[in-house]
């Protein structure tokens, strides 16, 4: 299973097996489609699973330039809407919400999200054209609290690499990337998230040469392997 991140994909060229399978992801579902596509290899010998994680809008932006994906996977609706009919029946198969991570034991003693207006508490946020971005703007506008980010990153891994390393006081995240970063930084919440919810979408490509595969995919992340990944992972799994 070969993994890249951020990176424009490539035709579908010999990498040693019969059949390349090319996954592009939303950065958020890094840990659990990695889980989940090295599940689908043993599960389908001679198939490898390729696989792109990046904001969810450069994804989109990746395929609607001509590069090779078999099946997409967004973090909002907004999004997969954007490839209308080359995306094939997206389906939801979970949902998250937003979180504030900062570091380890919150020295700066955050309580909620109209803390993060404090000048001397530095914050980075998802651009507002990457899903969780936009989820931001609209607690935003919900809650009539307005930030100003020391920086707009083009996905939720790299505003949360920015509190990890310590470049940021505090990011809003989805509550799944606090849980996957464990002990390295501690999550703060605010009811004003819950009314703003992210439902993450699957579909295959129209014209992807490998149609039979790419479905058994979107099967097993819509079937009971994707729910207990996902859920042990944070995320709410779409009913059955």
């Amino acid at each position: 299973m070969a993994v890249a991140t951020g990176s424009v994909g490539c035709s579908n060229d010999d990498t040693g097996s019969d059949s390349v399978l090319d996954v592009y992801a939303a950065a958020s579902l890094t840990q659990t489609f990695t889980e989940i596509a090295d599940m689908y290899e043993k599960a389908h010998e001679g198939v490898d699973v390729r696989l792109n994680f990046a904001g969810s809008s450069a994804l989109v932006n990746q395929i609607q330039q001509g590069a090779d994906a078999d099946v997409i996977a967004t973090a909002d609706e907004a999004t997969m809407q954007r490839l209308g009919d080359a995306a094939v029946d997206p389906k939801i198969f979970a949902t998250n919400t937003l979180v504030i991570v900062t570091a380890s034991g919150n020295p700066k003693n955050i309580d909620g999200f109209e803390s993060l207006t404090n000048p001397d508490i530095s914050t980075v946020v998802c651009a507002v054209e990457v899903p969780c971005g936009a989820a931001t703007a609209q607690v935003e506008r919900n809650t009539g609290i307005e930030l100003s980010p020391v920086s707009e990153e083009t996905s939720v891994s790299a505003v949360l690499a920015k509190v990890t390393s310590g470049q940021a006081d505090a990011g809003l995240v989805y509550v799944t990337d606090a849980k996957g970063a464990g002990n390295t930084v501690s999550a703060v919440g605010d009811p004003a998230f819950a009314s703003v919810v992210n439902s993450y979408l699957i579909a295959t490509l129209q014209g992807t040469p490998h149609a039979a595969d790419a479905q058994m995919f979107v099967d097993m992340v819509l079937g009971e392997t994707g729910a207990e990944v996902l859920g042990a992972a944070g995320f709410t799994p779409a009913p059955a």
